[in-house]
């Protein structure tokens, strides 16, 4: 009886575990589904819509993707967020890029930059983090433009770069 009931225990212990991993999730207009080798983080601000991390060669090796979504003419706008973002690395000249596009006629733009990155909450302390990446999408919405940023190691994050395209790509052209 009592090894049924520590397995039931398991068992309601993994369901809730994976309740809180949710494969797909919305943000702002979008829905987003989450590649399996991406885990589900609690989100660590209130201005964040959802939190994610790529795995990396060990764990301190991890990329963060982050989520915002401020509603209509909410957020700074998407000129005020490339500056912020690329304010947070101090990058070798030519290494920022900032790529506008549309992918099924929604108007996304695709920032990238790496260099040594200032970890932390904006106006708070930061820690510098050499050889690190940025790649960064903003999608446009009239209900308010989807902010979602990966940062890490630079290598995780180039090398993470078609599968985050995929997965912007099917939150825009998702019906």
């Amino acid at each position: 009886m009592k090894r049924l009931a520590l397995s039931l225990l398991a068992l309601c212990c993994a369901a809730t575990l994976h309740a809180e991993e949710p494969a797909s999730f919305p943000v702002g207009a979008f829905t987003f589904t989450r590649p399996v080798a991406w885990t589900w983080v609690p989100v660590s601000s209130p201005m964040r819509k959802a939190q994610l991390r790529v795995p990396g060669a060990a764990a301190d090796q991890a990329a963060d993707i982050t989520f915002f979504h401020f509603g209509a003419g909410g957020g700074g706008g998407i000129e005020a967020n490339i500056k912020r973002w690329l304010g947070q690395f101090q990058a070798a000249e030519g290494a920022s890029k900032v790529e506008p596009q549309t992918i099924g006629g929604t108007k996304v733009t695709i920032v990238t930059t790496e260099g040594t990155f200032a970890s932390g909450m904006p106006g708070g302390a930061s820690t510098p983090l050499a050889d690190h990446a940025l790649l960064g999408a903003i999608v446009e919405h009239a209900d308010g433009d989807v902010f979602v940023k990966m940062t890490g190691p630079a290598a995780l994050v180039k090398g993470s770069r078609a599968a985050f395209m995929e997965f912007v790509t099917a939150a825009v052209t998702r019906k």
